[in-house]
């Protein structure tokens, strides 16, 4: 692929996830993704096709970010770590790709009709993974019996939060936008509410400190 080509994707890609997160996906005219992007209305037909192939390449841009998040679950045998882990990825996919991510959960409201049915069966299997990871940790005395599946959500939110309403958030905290200090701030806080919510242990049953 040219560096040109790259370069005008990019930027209607770009464009395109803040049309489609202001918009919404039946709102959203491709010309006005040209003109933010600053090409003509010709190179998104172009380069794309037509709206909704453009509309999929932006939920593609999060989708793998999204289904790498999991890796510290993955990988990290102390749940204490992992779940620390976990929890910064999700802030930072909210810090990067604010647009793309409104786009998604945008997408979820509706019922996820334009996600393609493999992405929306490995998004399940990916919440499967992590309901079947915190049941082992639960089973083995490494947490608190708690709800899987209520857990996954309040991660879920407590993080996605940050990019869905970051306007809101922007305003309580009087800033145009978030500081990477903040991100941080908000990964510790998250992260000590869920660890001694949820108390967990290492596998002699003490309890772990949050990392820091």
């Amino acid at each position: 692929m040219s560096t040109i080509r790259k370069k005008n994707e990019a930027k209607i890609l770009k464009a395109a996830s803040q049309v489609f997160a202001s918009e919404g996906y039946a709102a959203t005219k491709t010309i006005d993704i040209a003109k933010l992007a600053g090409v003509p209305k010709a190179n998104v037909y172009y380069y794309f096709g037509n709206k909704e192939t453009l509309y999929s390449a932006v939920l593609e841009t999060i989708i793998e970010p999204l289904l790498s998040a999991t890796h510290p679950i993955e990988t990290i045998d102390n749940p204490a770590i992992a779940l620390t882990e976990y929890i910064k990825t999700k802030l930072i996919i909210s810090r990067d790709y604010p647009y793309a991510s409104k786009v998604f959960a945008n997408e979820i409201m509706r019922g996820s009709p334009l996600l393609s049915p493999e992405i929306r069966q490995r998004l399940m299997n990916q919440s499967t993974f992590l309901l079947d990871k915190f049941t082992q940790w639960i089973d083995a005395g490494q947490m608190d019996d708690v709800s899987p599946h209520h857990l996954l959500f309040m991660i879920w939110s407590s993080t996605q939060t940050y990019a869905d309403f970051s306007w809101q958030i922007n305003a309580v905290m009087g800033k145009s936008s978030l500081a990477a200090s903040d991100y941080d701030d908000a990964a510790r806080l998250i992260s000590q509410l869920v660890l001694k919510g949820c108390n967990v242990r290492s596998g002699n049953d003490t309890a772990i400190s949050t990392p820091g």
